[in-house]
């Protein structure tokens, strides 16, 4: 099961007072602390699955190219067999 993120309280802050400022000058709407802190973690739990998901994913095609390149570079080691 997936933990939903928890951030540090800085970064956190810093996503409340963007979120803020997006409904201020984008919705004309004034929302408080409390309610612009309840939207991002609501945000950060419905979206943690997604992210995290979407990152592993990501992983895994850069891994399997880095074992594809890594196999070759072996194989380009090998020394003929002579009889």
């Amino acid at each position: 099961m997936i933990t939903p993120i928890k951030l540090p309280r800085e970064q956190k802050d810093q996503i409340i007072s963007s979120l803020q400022h997006y409904f201020e000058t984008e919705r004309s709407e004034t929302i408080g602390n409390l309610g612009a802190e309840q939207i991002v973690d609501l945000l950060l739990k419905q979206l943690s699955p997604y992210i995290y998901n979407k990152a592993i994913e990501d992983t895994r095609k850069v891994l399997l190219e880095k074992m594809a390149s890594l196999e070759e570079e072996l194989y380009a080691l090998e020394r003929p067999i002579t009889k």
